[in-house]
């Protein structure tokens, strides 16, 4: 997380928001060696506290899951390059604005009879956000596929202990100025959700 307390002022409340709408992140654990990373999509809870979640049984993380392990969930939102010359004013460099919520806590497996429901939750998620279309459930699945395929992934959550953030929006800019450079990374390509980025940027505090 970005040290400057100018980007780091966002109240907890919208970066769970923030978390749970993406719903998408990087499971990180410290092991010796090198850290390990799953790209997992997930549901967060109304409160933040909790973070479900299911991994293949294979996965480096799973099998480390005979205790509970402490863990960073980071959950990455629009980035972009900022050009100094569209801030319009002098002696300034080069940078990148982004958005990140990061949760952590401790994860640990739950009941493998938590999984179907856990399944059918997280679909009924993503397919609520693709209406018109009518929803995909598990029952459309053949008898006995969906229960063969349960059998590779194992349910998990995290308690949520903490959640950091960092929206780096520029807020250390002059307003005007600010708004110049919202303009132009509204306007490029280079980072991902541009457009969103730059939305952010004209207005920080949402």
């Amino acid at each position: 997380m970005h040290p400057n307390p100018a980007f780091r002022q966002t109240p907890e409340a919208r970066n769970i928001g923030f978390a749970r709408e993406q719903g998408f992140g990087l499971l990180c654990v410290g092991i010796e060696g090198a850290p390990l990373v799953s790209h997992i999509p997930f549901l967060l809870s109304e409160d933040g506290k909790r973070a479900e979640f299911h991994l293949v049984r294979s996965n480096p993380i799973a099998r480390r899951l005979a205790a509970p392990l402490q863990a960073r969930l980071a959950v990455q939102g629009p980035h972009s390059y900022v050009s100094p010359d569209w801030y319009g004013i002098e002696d300034q460099v080069p940078t990148w604005n982004y958005i990140a919520v990061h949760l952590v806590g401790q994860v640990r497996l739950q009941p493998q009879e938590c999984l179907r429901d856990l399944l059918d939750r997280q679909s009924a998620m993503y397919e609520e956000k693709l209406l018109p279309k009518a929803p995909w459930t598990s029952a459309k699945m053949s008898a006995g596929v969906m229960e063969k395929m349960m059998r590779q992934i194992v349910p998990c959550v995290m308690e949520v202990a903490e959640v950091e953030a960092t929206w780096k929006l520029s807020q250390n800019k002059p307003d005007a100025v600010r708004q110049r450079a919202a303009g132009q990374v509204g306007a490029q390509e280079t980072g991902q959700e541009t457009a969103a980025l730059a939305a952010h940027m004209r207005n920080p505090d949402g």
